[in-house]
Parts: C-alpha cells; sequence; structure tokens
C-alpha cells in the first residue's frame, strides 16, 4: 500500500467495491449487472447492493455508484485496479451522459495479500484468505464461473430464485474484503507484535521496502531472519536484507550474506554476481572477482552436469558470467599491457 494522507488512511472514508459481470453477445461488451458497496458506519459494515433487473437500468446504476463514491471517496477492492474499477469506467464511457467519478485513492488489497501470504498459501483468492488468514469459512458458495450463466438465465426468463446465491456471493465477497483490510492494515502499522509468524513478517519487510521505508523494512527482514522459514522464503529473505545493507553501504553485512547465500539457486547465482561486483568496483579486488565468478561457473557446470538446473536458465545465467569474466581478464591484462607500453617508450 503506498504511503497515503490522513483522509485516505482514514477507513471511513472508504468504499468498498466488488461487481458480478456478464459478457453479451452483439458487440455490447461486459456488463456489471451486480455492483455491491459496503462502508464502515457506526461500528458496523454497512453494505448496500445494485443489481440490473434489466439492461436499461445501467444508468440508474452508475448514478447511484457515483453518488456513493462521492460520499466514500476512497475506493477499495480486491484486484479491482485490474477488473471492477476499469470496467466500469467503460460502462461510464459508453454512457455518454454520466460523467465517470474520480476516487481520491484505490486502494487494492490484492498487492498486500500477494506480498503476505503467497509464500505461505500459493493462492491468495480472496475465499482462501479467509479460511486461512481471518479463520472464517463462507459455508456453501456459489461457483464465480457460473454466476454470468445463472444471470442470463434470469434474464431469459429464468426464476429469480437462482440469484439469491449470487447476491449472498457478492456480500461475503464484501465482507471478507472489509476483514483483509483491517487485518492488512494491522500488520502494517505493527507487524512485530501483530505479525502470526515470520512469513507475516517478511511480507511486511517486503511492503516496506516497496513503500521506500528501508530502516523499518531492514529491522524487520532481520526479525524474519532469526524466525524459522521455508528454505526459499528464507533464501528470498536473506536477500532482501543484503540488498538493503548494500543500499544503506554495510557491505560488511551483504558480504556475509551474499557469501553465506552461495549455491545452486536463483538466489545463490544472484550471490555469486553481487560478490564479484563488489569486489571489482568496491574493494578494488578484479582478481578476488575474478575467482568469485570462476566458482560461479563451476556451481554452473557441476548443476547442469547433474540436471539440477535447466537448461534455459543455465544458459541465460552461463552467459551473464562469462560476460563479466571476459571483462576481468581485460581489466588484468591492462596493467601488464601498460607497463609493456611504458618500457617500449623508455627504450625510445
Amino acid at each position: 500500500m503506498p504511503e497515503a494522507p490522513h483522509e485516505i488512511a482514514d477507513p471511513e472514508q472508504w468504499l468498498f467495491l466488488d461487481t458480478e459481470t456478464t459478457g453479451l453477445a452483439g458487440g455490447s461488451g461486459t456488463y456489471a449487472f451486480l455492483v455491491g458497496i459496503a462502508w464502515w458506519e457506526g461500528g458496523g459494515l454497512e453494505i448496500e447492493q445494485f443489481f440490473l433487473r434489466e439492461y436499461s437500468e445501467e444508468r440508474s446504476l452508475l448514478f447511484a455508484v457515483r453518488e456513493r463514491i462521492a460520499e466514500h471517496p476512497v475506493l477499495v477492492t480486491f484486484n479491482g485496479k485490474s477488473f471492477d474499477w476499469p470496467l466500469l469506467e467503460t460502462r461510464y464511457r459508453m454512457s455518454r451522459k454520466i460523467i465517470p467519478p474520480v476516487p481520491r485513492a484505490h486502494l487494492d488489497f490484492l498487492h498486500p495479500a500477494r506480498s503476505l501470504w503467497r509464500l505461505r498459501l500459493g493462492s491468495v483468492r480472496l475465499s482462501e484468505l479467509e479460511r486461512h488468514v481471518l479463520g472464517c469459512d463462507r459455508g456453501a458458495d456459489v461457483l464465480s464461473h457460473l454466476i454470468p450463466r445463472i444471470y442470463l438465465d434470469f434474464m431469459r426468463g429464468g426464476p429469480p430464485e437462482r440469484l439469491i446465491p449470487v447476491f449472498h456471493h457478492n456480500q461475503m465477497d464484501l465482507r471478507g474484503l472489509a476483514a483483509l483490510s483491517s487485518r492488512v492494515l494491522s500488520l502494517v502499522s505493527d507487524a512485530e507484535n501483530v505479525g502470526q509468524d515470520g512469513l507475516e513478517i517478511f511480507g511486511v519487510s517486503r511492503i516496506c521496502e516497496k513503500r521506500g521505508e528501508n530502516a523499518r523494512a531492514r529491522k524487520l527482514y532481520e526479525k524474519s531472519n532469526i524466525s524459522i522459514l521455508p528454505t526459499e522464503t528464507d533464501r528470498a529473505a536473506r536477500q532482501s536484507l543484503a540488498r538493503l545493507a548494500k543500499r544503506e553501504g554495510d557491505f560488511n553485512l551483504a558480504c556475509e550474506l551474499w557469501k553465506e547465500a552461495l549455491g545452486n539457486s536463483r538466489q545463490g547465482y544472484d550471490a555469486y554476481e553481487q560478490l564479484a561486483m563488489y569486489y571489482e568496483h568496491k574493494a578494488r579486488d578484479p582478481e578476488q572477482a575474478r575467482q568469485i565468478v570462476r566458482q560461479a561457473l563451476d556451481e554452473l557446470r557441476r548443476a547442469n552436469q547433474v540436471g539440477d538446473i535447466a537448461p534455459g536458465p543455465y544458459r541465460e545465467i552461463k552467459a551473464r558470467f562469462d560476460q563479466r569474466m571476459t571483462r576481468l581478464e581485460r581489466k588484468s591484462r591492462r596493467p601488464l599491457l601498460d607497463l609493456l607500453a611504458m618500457e617500449s617508450r623508455a627504450q625510445w
């Protein structure tokens, strides 16, 4: 989540939004036939749903959504920056008579959710986050891919009762988004005390680094490294901590972390490269840099021989180190050539 002014960070200014959509034949595009919105009021969550009983009601729906955004100008979604809001903006433009609302800000909680929980869960679908992060279970829920068909059946004269699970699904999405946003806010503001494990603390550290809060990011990376993390996550955490240490000029810590990371992995080869760059450019020791590159090429060769690295990454990484070795060898020959040139001038 980006740094926000006070009114943007105030949840009472937030309008949670979730849409259910269907595509129509004949060039009319995709409609948001159900728009659910919610906001905090009086200590609870108020929910309102706007539904198209027929397509001619779209203008009324768009007006209503616009009015609610004027009242609560900070839009809050889950994947809404890529889907829900661009779709609604398109519908506003196609109406040609309604000026699209301009939210003061748009907070999409899919992105912090990925940083916080994808390493643990793999999937960061809202229903999965509700179950595994918030400890909630929706129970019976309509499958998302069935919703457009249910609506189209209704438009063709089907029974309206089949829409009840669709309304319930939309409500559950809004409730889940509201609860998830509260969880994310509490973690970002106080990860040291609220974080349940090293993985969550690592996730917050990634968010802090993206926001430019390097001192706090480094502190949290160090705290997450104390925890027992899965191997890949531990490597990623150490790589991130080394990157911040390098940025702050703490090359003792950075080199220590890079040396610990060396090996046949993405982070391992990055560590070889970072060490080579350090010895070449910072320590002014090209011979040590050449030794590091040789070690990396030997590691690559062994991994390739036993099949521990795929052909594509092998060729890509090897080309990088070959190029670095060529440059380092050219550097090592330059002093000798300069010396020979000086001797030649002296003889003349």
